[in-house]
């Protein structure tokens, strides 16, 4: 790597880094502002709102990662331009793929940083953000999702409300099926509890149970459940698909597909965030036509302008798609990468086009 490479790769992630500070920084606002209402409640403090909203910046940074990426490349880039130095660099011989290939190495760097932000510590992060939250607040909370979870074992269908600890599920509702598909049992528990070796420990537990043209109506007590459903899948099935990794999202897919149950969000929330992340290296791109044009010699407040309406028009269409996938059916894959596939074609276009 030459002392150009390094140079402009520095001016890049420099730049870039600027932006991710600032963002978080207002991010962190937010979330604190948001946090009041709930300080006071229970043992949460002033302390505990801090804290939670520290723990969420790593995932935060991931998903302003490529907004943030072509603000800081229009930035950085920009600077060099108005500074005459990108006239210089390009007097010298050096064309536009050579440019390219610079910003390209310092938005590998920022994909790396998005994976491991993305994957590894922003999810773990938050995680212990809300149970730190959930359990200085409440001492029985459910922790994921408030419309729970449904997960077919077998003949048994399972329906969990909430997760109020590592282990333990605050409610839980088993369907028993006959192979010919009809209920024979309809029981609730008011607390599951995981047990070693595919076990359930269900206590508060009242079952009624179905034969020919009778019902049958058993007294509340407690349940051993063998199911080969974990507690740990129970807690990923809860959460909501944006917040889980590829890894976890990967596990329900293939989970789902063995069944016969519906996994269009979760396949939609992988592959976009697959997209997302690949997304960065066309934004810092991006910034390259736009310094050699238009935005050569403006100012940096027009830069960011220009950054603030490409990455929000980024955002505002994948949601756009996201919710098309849902209600109308749409392919999720083909989808979750169009916003991607987009700014690629501009991107390469432009760059074609750069003089």
């Amino acid at each position: 790597m030459s002392l150009l490479d390094r140079y402009l790769m520095r001016s890049i992630l420099g730049a870039v880094g600027l932006v991710v500070s600032v963002l978080l920084a207002l991010g962190a606002l937010f979330t604190f502002i948001d946090q009041q209402e709930d300080i006071g409640s229970g043992n949460y403090t002033a302390l505990s709102a801090m804290w939670y909203t520290l723990l969420n910046l790593p995932l935060q940074a991931f998903e302003l990662l490529p907004i943030s990426a072509l603000i800081g490349a229009l930035l950085g880039l920009g600077s060099l331009a108005r500074g005459s130095e990108l006239t210089v660099i390009r007097a010298t011989g050096v064309s536009v793929a050579r440019l390219a290939s610079m910003a390209f190495l310092a938005a590998l760097v920022l994909l790396g940083a998005a994976v491991a932000l993305g994957e590894f510590l922003g999810p773990a992060l938050q995680q212990m953000a809300r149970e730190h939250k959930a359990f200085s607040r409440l001492s029985n909370v459910s922790i994921g999702g408030a419309s729970g979870a449904w997960v077919r074992d077998g003949n048994l269908i399972l329906h969990v409300v909430g997760q109020s600890g590592q282990s333990e599920f605050g409610g839980m509702q088993i369907f028993e099926l006959s192979p010919q598909h009809e209920l024979r049992s309809l029981g609730r528990a008011q607390r599951a509890s995981a047990g070693s070796k595919g076990t359930w420990q269900l206590t508060g537990y009242t079952e009624s149970r179905f034969q020919d043209d009778t019902v049958t109506r058993a007294a509340p007590g407690a349940r051993l459940l063998r199911s080969n459903v974990t507690a740990g899948f129970l807690g990923l099935a809860i959460e909501n698909p944006d917040q889980l990794t590829n890894r976890a999202l990967w596990r329900l897919i293939s989970y789902y597909r063995t069944n016969g149950l519906a996994d269009r969000e979760y396949v939609f929330a992988f592959w976009s965030r697959i997209a997302r992340t690949v997304a960065i290296l066309f934004t810092v791109l991006l910034a390259i036509p736009f310094v050699l044009g238009s935005l050569r010699s403006a100012g940096a407040g027009t830069r960011m302008l220009m950054g603030l309406l490409l990455g929000l028009g980024f955002f505002l269409l994948q949601r756009l798609i996201q919710s098309g996938t849902v209600v109308f059916n749409l392919n999720p894959i083909v989808l979750a990468w169009l916003p991607t596939s987009l700014l690629a074609v501009v991107t390469v276009g432009l760059l074609a086009r750069a003089r």
